[in-house]
């Protein structure tokens, strides 16, 4: 059991997590996993990513809601995206749980600075606003799918960060319309996760509801500030800036009990 101040840093770590869902669609995991493990407290890697996996979806469908509002969300390529990847997180999820935790957070650090590295690299794109998902496009859409559910399953992650740039790459939709549409796979993801880290006793619920308690106006002031830095490659630079800051600090850590 927790202690009270565990629970409030908990909602105070949901607040950040909603607002980076809303902001850029992704860095909900990759934020909460190491909040949960360095802030509030929580000892297992697993049990922490079991409950990031459930507040993270909670919470991306509360931003999803947002962004479906502004009309930024692409329903049937995040259909699409998302029906590959819940098969791979499946996999994925199963794979992790039988993993070492302080392995696994040090090269979900990896990931990360890769994947943030290839976002500035492609940062001035402005992609096509029309663009949509269709016969010719989707073995390309369904093979990213697939592939970040597989990663976002092993990780414990919503996949965001990985879903952003995959879903730019297989449509050339503009980011914030990657960034709204990505959030159907997120939830998707995360649930698949969630579940199956439930069904080995790996979730926190109190937590959980604690941190998408604290999600629920975060995700709603993120959504506002996503519109505004949309142009400009802004929320793209912002997106991979999160990474590094969030990989540096994981990797210091976890390296620390990988290799010493």
């Amino acid at each position: 059991m927790l202690e009270p101040l565990q629970y409030v840093l908990g909602l105070l770590s949901g607040s950040l997590v909603g607002f980076s869902l809303g902001l850029v669609g992704g860095g909900g995991s990759i934020l909460a996993v190491p909040l949960m493990v360095y802030l509030v407290g929580v000892s297992s890697p697993h049990v922490a990513i079991g409950t990031s996996a459930l507040a993270v979806a909670a919470n991306a469908a509360t931003g999803l809601a947002s962004h479906a509002r502004a009309h930024t969300v692409k329903w049937r390529c995040g259909g699409m995206y998302a029906t590959a990847g819940v098969l791979g997180a499946l996999a994925g999820s199963t794979f992790g749980k039988a993993f070492d935790g302080q392995k696994l957070l040090f090269l979900f650090a990896i990931v990360m600075v890769v994947v943030g590295a290839l976002m500035l690299r492609g940062r001035k794109a402005q992609g096509i606003a029309g663009a949509q998902c269709n016969r010719g496009n989707a073995p390309k859409v369904l093979g990213y799918g697939l592939g970040t559910g597989l990663f976002s399953g092993f990780f414990g992650i919503g996949g965001g960060f990985l879903i952003v740039p995959g879903l730019v790459a297989s449509t050339s939709m503009p980011i914030i319309n990657a960034v709204g549409t990505s959030l159907v796979a997120v939830t998707a993801f995360g649930l698949t996760t969630a579940l199956n880290y439930a069904f080995s006793g790996l979730v926190d619920w109190v937590l959980a509801g604690v941190f998408i308690a604290g999600g629920i106006a975060g995700g709603f002031l993120g959504t506002i500030a996503a519109k505004r830095l949309s142009g400009g490659g802004q929320l793209t630079t912002v997106f991979a800036g999160l990474i590094f800051v969030v990989a540096a600090y994981m990797l210091c850590k976890s390296a620390a009990q990988v290799f010493l």
